[in-house]
């Protein structure tokens, strides 16, 4: 429970469905040290009759997220912290402390859903599109998918503030969204700028693709393969950021976006539920978007211990470090990190 909307009406739901319901808050990162979050979730559990467990995570998720976060974008990739948060430690450590307290079920506010298939448990998309989180649970394994309660997985974010109003809770119902990555929201290069020794983040060269500067960047680290906006200059042409050199702290433009189409890439660290029905099958859909992207594509199995995607259509802005997750319809098949 982060004190936010989210997983406060889902503790009401579980409560309104019979089950006993125990609300454990997270401490994984608290800018200026606001506290405010940790006083909300105890205090709503309070009015629901329901004990609360905080848990310190700080120096893990330091370790795990922040610093990984950091050292991905200085080797010029583009990390993706949510994903690795919700299958190495928000999840695993929900069910270490359920395991403690003798407690079966483990429960969140994400919106998705999941359903069994030919053995095996999958995530399956929200029925809020807007809302939809399957994206980010691709690395989750059969122990913990057995285990969900996902009570928001067929509900609207409208329904859901309605719900807290009509139940009396209106702080929850009425609390902001959360955009972006939670430790440093819609603003990543202050946050590399105050956390990298100045002297690694300096100004380089905007180069074309033939080799020929064309202006001046801000340090390579605040750029991501496909990027469009936020350059810092000026054509009477789009132009996107096809390749990034850390060495030489150069980044490469280019004015057409077919020129970063790519028809294959190889992921690491990958999650498969259920090879049969992935590998080797040509009616998978990739998306390497959280929303609005889809691709159909080939995965197989490298002897080097990589999957192999072949794209059946050129996709452009393929980034190294960017996560990406295979799909039946709405139904989650794995994923993997792009390298």
């Amino acid at each position: 429970m982060s004190g936010g909307t989210d997983s406060s009406v889902a503790a009401m739901l579980l409560l309104d469905a019979g089950y006993e319901v125990t609300g454990t808050t997270f401490r994984f990162f608290e800018k200026g040290g606001n506290t405010e979050y940790l006083d909300d979730a105890r205090e709503l559990c309070s009015r629901l009759g329901i004990p609360h467990i905080t848990y310190d995570l700080r120096d893990k998720f330091k370790e795990y997220i922040i610093d990984y976060f950091i050292k991905e974008y200085m080797t010029g990739r583009t990390p993706v912290p949510c994903t690795l948060c919700n299958n190495y430690l928000k999840w695993p450590i929900l069910k270490e402390i359920a395991d403690r307290e003798g407690i079966y079920h483990i429960a969140t506010g994400h919106y998705v859903q999941k359903t069994f298939n030919d053995g095996f448990w999958h995530i399956i998309n929200g029925t809020d599109t807007d809302k939809d989180q399957s994206f980010f649970l691709w690395g989750l394994p059969q122990e913990i998918l057995q285990r969900m309660i996902l009570p928001l997985g067929e509900m609207t974010k409208t329904r859901i503030r309605e719900i807290a109003t009509e139940k009396g809770f209106m702080k929850a119902a009425t609390k902001k969204d959360s955009l972006g990555v939670c430790f440093c929201p819609m603003d990543y290069r202050t946050f590399l700028k105050n956390n990298v020794t100045p002297e690694k983040i300096r100004p380089g060269i905007f180069c074309d693709e033939t080799g020929n500067r064309i202006g001046m960047h801000e340090g390579y680290p605040f750029y991501t393969i496909g990027q469009r906006r936020g350059l810092g200059i000026h054509m009477n042409k789009a132009i996107f950021v096809k390749e990034i050199i850390p060495d030489e702290n150069k980044v490469i433009i280019s004015d057409n976006i077919k020129n970063l189409e790519q028809k294959e890439m190889w992921l690491t660290d990958w999650n498969i539920i259920n090879p049969d029905i992935l590998l080797g099958m040509d009616d998978v859909i990739i998306k390497i978007r959280y929303r609005k992207q889809a691709n159909r594509c080939r995965v197989e199995k490298t002897k080097d211990g990589l999957l192999h995607v072949i794209l059946h259509e050129p996709l452009a802005s393929i980034a190294p470090g960017q996560a990406a997750a295979f799909y039946r319809e709405n139904m989650v098949l794995g994923g993997g990190i792009i390298k």
